[in-house]
């Protein structure tokens, strides 16, 4: 039988994806990448860093991240943290003028069939430069 090799997960650039978090661990198969695949609903794709406002915007639209759910060995989310967002949940929150900011490396390609490269752009994540 011969042995199947899954293809590398790409972000945004065409290069291979950059882990997102593993503090919180992330992603839909919580490998700290945001992965997907044809079983992903809800396809887990976009990094992004969390702000105070799109998590209170989330908990509105029924989505509470911030709240540990340990059933889920989920530790709740905080300002600061990086996340593997639903697809669909950045679009409604870009369009609603709330959407968290971008760590393009480790997001998914695929979003680029619903996104422009350029709107992720104006939302990309800046590391902080040391004093």
């Amino acid at each position: 039988m011969p042995q199947v090799t899954l293809p590398i997960a790409k972000n945004v650039f065409g290069e291979p994806l950059v882990p997102c978090s593993f503090k919180p661990v992330t992603g839909y198969f919580r490998d700290g990448c945001c992965k997907t695949n044809e079983d992903d609903v809800g396809t887990h794709i976009v990094c992004t860093v969390m702000t105070a406002t799109f998590l209170e915007f989330s908990r509105g639209c029924g989505n509470d991240l911030s709240t540990p759910r340990p059933e889920w060995n989920f530790p709740g989310l905080k300002p600061g943290d990086q996340w593997c967002l639903c697809a669909n949940r950045w679009v409604e929150a870009w369009r609603a003028g709330v959407a968290p900011k971008v760590v393009l490396e480790s997001t998914n390609q695929k979003i680029l069939e619903i996104v422009r490269l350029e709107d992720l752009r104006e939302h990309a994540y800046a590391i902080p430069e040391e004093e």
